[in-house]
């Protein structure tokens, strides 16, 4: 058993692990003293006691940030079972590119789903059944359907997909600070925070090329443009969370606790299209150049539209 090896891989996915072992340095000059057979023989007993103490007190996740990690678990969820039906409708999605590229997001989101789980362990929320989720929007026909075609139009789906896929971006990108106290979750968070991003760029695309490529009051651009044609019942996906604007007086540690619209024109305080106006850029450019997170109370509001009533 090496233990200088079994200490460099777990370094590749804890960055952290020498400050874990750090206290208990002391235990590694014994082995320069210990008999060869010695040594040999207690090693394995050794390693497991030192590990055991060392990742112990990490055991459990802080209840704040599980809380994060269960609401965005229950986002993968929504898009997961989301694409699972689209692709098992029949007619619905044409065969080809589109359709690869579809299997490729659903399985994505399967990963997600697992990561997620896998993270929270035993603070998982319980597993959410594909029946507790209505994509047309009617909460399970409790009122008139938003998207009632959406698994007969693919247009429709397409559409739906991108809102789906936006919201998880701002809602990732908003849950980001409570999880700055575990480095390792938080950077789990954003490397499936890009990921969604990709699938909304893509699904854009995909949209532009799709039945609806005729009609330039519906063909998107690769990232959310101030100036772009949404559904009504998606507006809130692009819109401002609560509070949409610092609280009053607010100093420069706190400014960035608020959730403007994606329309936002101003970033830490310079408002761009006034201060860059001499540049003579697109007026759409200002807003188009950064990405606005969401809060879970906005982020909650959209969800239930899609969530079956009473389930959960």
């Amino acid at each position: 058993m090496d233990l200088l090896k079994i200490i460099s891989d777990i370094e590749k996915v804890d960055p952290e692990i020498y400050d874990r072992l750090d206290p208990r340095r002391s235990v590694f000059k014994h082995f320069g003293t210990a008999g060869k057979a010695l040594a040999s023989a207690a090693l394995p007993g050794m390693v497991a006691s030192i590990f055991s103490k060392a990742y112990g007190q990490t055991s459990g996740l802080d209840a704040g940030v599980a809380a994060v990690l269960n609401f965005a678990l229950k986002l993968e969820y929504l898009e997961m079972y989301f694409y699972k039906k689209g692709l098992e409708t029949t007619g619905l999605v044409p065969e080809g590119a589109g359709k690869v590229a579809l299997q490729r997001i659903f399985q994505d989101e399967t990963a997600h789903v697992k990561t997620l789980r896998d993270t929270l362990g035993t603070q998982a929320i319980a597993v959410i059944p594909e029946t507790a989720f209505d994509f047309t929007g009617s909460q399970g026909g409790k009122r008139g359907a938003l998207f009632a075609d959406v698994f007969s139009n693919y247009a429709t789906f397409l559409t739906v997909a991108q809102a789906f896929e936006d919201t998880g971006v701002r809602a990732y990108k908003g849950g980001a600070p409570a999880l700055m106290s575990n480095k390792a979750v938080l950077t789990a968070a954003l490397n499936i925070h890009s990921v969604e991003a990709r699938h909304a760029s893509h699904l854009r695309t995909m949209r532009r090329g799709g039945p609806n490529a005729a009609a330039s009051a519906t063909n998107p651009k690769s990232w959310i443009s101030d100036g772009e044609t949404v559904p009504a019942a998606a507006a809130a996906v692009y819109g401002p969370g609560s509070p949409a604007t610092p609280p009053s007086g607010s100093t420069l540690a706190n400014a960035s606790k608020f959730f403007p619209a994606e329309s936002n024109k101003n970033q830490a305080g310079v408002q761009l299209d006034t201060a860059l106006a001499t540049l003579s850029l697109p007026a759409t450019s200002f807003a188009e150049s950064f990405d606005e997170p969401l809060d879970t109370t906005t982020v909650a509001a959209i969800a239930v539209n899609f969530i079956v009533s009473g389930t959960f």
